[in-house]
């Protein structure tokens, strides 16, 4: 019962994402409340991007999964040269085409697709630094990061980023994806990796 209250408390009052660093550092952008969705915490995001610190500007970032847009708008505060931000859920994607609106970012694309199925086209453009982070147990983080590999979608010596369940085990990431950084926070892994 008290968690039911929880989840109704928490209908009622959306959430925000905070952008902790660049040219819109400090800015809250409120997040709809949606079944699955769980924003990146500000302390992951920002070991993510100390990672990140020199490889973000000017870039161009794929945001698998954007969700709140909590990661693929901080990269566009760090002058990120272009962001697709692809999201399923129509009013997810409804709501961050109104921050891109708010935020007068002409350099950013919206697209309510279903990722899987946008990723097994052949790749329209080639992204340097892709931000993974899929909704919790539903099979999604390989079948992406295999997709990405097999129909071109990234640049020769791009990063990848993927954050997942804690218990999940990776058995099938490309096999010229080097890994350089991994991280736990509570029930989630996070991983860096550099495609050869």
């Amino acid at each position: 019962m008290k968690q039911l209250k929880t989840h109704a408390a928490k209908a009622a009052q959306p959430g925000f994402v905070r952008i902790i660093s660049g040219k819109w550092r400090g800015k809250k952008l409120p997040v709809a409340d949606a079944l699955g969705l769980r924003p990146t915490t500000d302390r992951v995001k920002e070991t993510l991007f100390n990672w990140l610190m020199h490889d973000t500007a000017q870039s161009t970032v794929l945001d698998c999964f954007a969700g709140s847009g909590s990661l693929g708008l901080e990269a566009l505060s760090r002058h990120a040269a272009f962001v697709t931000l692809v999201e399923k859920a129509p009013n997810l994607a409804k709501q961050l085409q109104q921050h891109l609106r708010q935020l007068d970012a002409s350099n950013a694309e919206v697209l309510n697709q279903d990722c899987l199925l946008w990723l097994q086209r052949p790749a329209l453009r080639q992204y340097n630094l892709v931000l993974i982070d899929p909704p919790f147990r539903q099979n999604l983080a390989q079948p992406c990061c295999a997709a990405l590999e097999q129909q071109g979608w990234l640049a020769e010596n791009a990063l990848i980023y993927l954050e997942t369940e804690k218990e999940l085990t990776l058995e099938s990431i490309p096999a010229n994806w080097r890994l350089l950084k991994e991280n736990i926070a509570g029930q989630l892994t996070y991983r860096l990796w550099l495609r050869g």
